[in-house]
């Protein structure tokens, strides 16, 4: 007996349901002349509870055969054939009545645009209006979600209820009462907090309820998409409230989205600026200031913000890069007399005693910082890459990599290395990365060494390691990152703004090196600061945790090949 994949079995399922709604759909889906809902109905029952594929699937395939079958000729027609369809649908149970009832409102939009249909689709719009009495009065079950997409689906109106309950010959009090009994309704929705039904029942029926009371409900219900629909609805005093009400809430986005939705820029000037510069500053804390510029949109007035965060962040060469490249050197002179520049008490190179950045982009220097990296002790290793801001991209090749030892530091650019030496710099980093002399201290390092061996896959260096430790796992520093531990260990935090700059751009700038550099040596400064010693246990819980513990090694069996 041969063996099925799970794949090949689930197609031979698919197949083998898809015959039987066939075959159902032949000897009566295929002309509904004579069959009556109720028979249709326990069809659809049938076809859904044959076979075992699962409910998503099967619910397609039956919602297909649905919508082909109503063009098949039911009576009187459609829209007629759905609404007695509803009526039938509760006695099935829960199980079935949302879905099948969605099913069928949905399908019939493909009914709205034919001719043919018209007058079948005014004729059931009455028993629509009745159907829609009959569940709010619960002589029907359907959820409410359906009670919606039927008033949508037949554009049911408040004169359609009236002649459902009044007759054809209606008088202003007659259609006085029909607003009466759909305002009770809507406050009965109101009072189970069904807010979002309530709201869609007095938009369809035009009724206006006490517009600041019913507002003021939503909002400290926290039933915003409610109460943004209601004020739209309601019109512009309503939404002009509501806009009011979210900036004193400080939901910037809210107030910001119906401002532009409902064209109200005159009546709230300053919402727009404060938004977007809100949304820059967000970015900036971020490090993303390639999109922070993309979204200013070339606005001055934002570009200034912009450069006033990076002034307040100590980015100077990001300030420089926005005044060349906008004219903004006026504007940040205004600002340097106020000495905008951040002081920010983080930790540089000065504090750290770094002698020595040394930029490794040849054979000469490859060899030669190999050799002074294996005569080290313990080292910080870091890497960097260009950031990918395209959602769902992957990201883009590892471009230069940081090792650095107490009074040193290397930066290797890998991307050069990579396309000129490529055998070298693979013997030169399986020579550091596995040897059982030197302890490689990194921050989640084995993040980095898996976007290493996806960006360079033919290099075995980066597949295999030994004597690594990741700073991370051992202290479990909750937040803050990187930045984080070096303020609780060292007394001062790194200054994150360059993270995410243009690391392929060459030449690097001396703040980008610089940046580099201090990644990797903080790591050594850290290790040695809470003692380096082969005694060293960090407490943690009210137990000593052994360093070396936390030792982690991958070895390749072609590592030494």
């Amino acid at each position: 007996m041969g063996c099925y994949s799970k794949e090949t079995q689930r197609d031979a399922e698919n197949e083998e349901y898809i015959n039987e709604n066939q075959a159902i759909c032949l000897h009566v889906f295929s002309d509904l002349t004579n069959v009556s809902p109720a028979v249709f109905i326990y069809l659809l029952k049938e076809c859904y509870i044959y076979g075992t594929l699962k409910a998503t699937r099967k619910f397609r395939i039956l919602q297909q055969q649905v919508l082909r079958a109503l063009h098949n000729a039911p009576r009187p027609g459609p829209f007629t054939f759905v609404i007695q369809c509803l009526y039938l649908v509760p006695i099935l149970g829960h199980t079935y009545s949302e879905g099948f009832s969605h099913m069928l409102i949905s399908c019939l939009r493909h009914f709205k645009a034919l001719e043919s249909v018209q007058k079948d689709f005014s004729d059931a719009k009455p028993l629509a209006a009745q159907l829609t009495i009959d569940i709010l009065s619960c002589i029907l079950m359907h959820e409410e979600r359906i009670l919606i997409k039927l008033l949508e689906a037949f554009d049911v109106k408040l004169k359609d209820i009236a002649y459902a309950l009044h007759g054809s010959e209606l008088n202003n009090g007659d259609i006085d009462q029909t607003k009466v009994f759909i305002e009770n309704h809507i406050r009965a929705f109101t009072g189970s907090q069904s807010y979002m039904t309530a709201v869609s029942l007095a938009e369809q029926f035009a009724v206006h309820l006490s517009g600041e009371s019913f507002l003021v409900e939503l909002i400290e219900g926290n039933q915003f998409k409610a109460a943004e629909k209601w004020a739209s609805f309601m019109g512009k005093p309503t939404t002009c409230l509501l806009v009011q009400k979210y900036l004193e809430m400080k939901m910037l986005k809210n107030a910001y989205v119906m401002i532009k939705e409902n064209d109200l820029v005159e009546e709230f000037p300053d919402v727009y600026y404060i938004y977007k510069e809100s949304l820059l500053k967000k970015l900036a804390e971020k490090g993303c200031w390639d999109i922070a510029e993309q979204r200013t949109k070339k606005d001055k007035k934002l570009l200034e913000y912009l450069v006033y965060l990076a002034m307040e962040a100590g980015y100077k060469e990001k300030v420089d890069e926005l005044c060349q490249r906008y004219s903004l050197e006026g504007f940040v002179k205004s600002l340097v007399s106020k000495e905008i520049y951040s002081e920010a008490d983080y930790l540089d190179l000065n504090k750290l005693v770094l002698d020595d950045i040394i930029w490794v982009d040849d054979i000469n220097g490859l060899l030669a910082a190999t050799d002074y990296i294996e005569g080290c002790k313990i080292v910080g290793v870091d890497c960097e890459w260009k950031p990918n801001y395209e959602k769902g991209s992957k990201p883009n090749k590892v471009s230069i990599m940081q090792i650095a030892s107490e009074n040193r530091a290397f930066i290797f650019d890998l991307i050069k290395l990579y396309e000129d030496e490529p055998k070298l710099l693979d013997s030169c980093f399986r020579r550091i990365l596995c040897s059982s002399n030197v302890l490689k201290l990194g921050y989640n390092l084995q993040c980095d060494l898996q976007q290493l061996s996806q960006s360079y896959g033919e290099l075995e260096c980066f597949r295999s390691y030994e004597m690594l430790l990741d700073i991370q796992k051992l202290f479990k520093e909750p937040t803050g990152g990187l930045s984080g531990l070096s303020k609780k260990i060292l007394g001062a935090g790194l200054n994150k703004t360059r993270r995410n700059s243009n690391w392929e751009q060459r030449p690097l700038s001396q703040y980008q090196k610089e940046y580099a550099a201090l990644d990797a040596a903080v790591l050594v400064r850290i290790f040695h600061h809470v003692g380096g010693q082969p005694q060293f246990g960090v407490k943690e819980q009210g137990c000593k945790v052994e360093w070396k513990s936390h030792i982690v090694s991958r070895v390749s069996s072609t590592r030494r090949a």
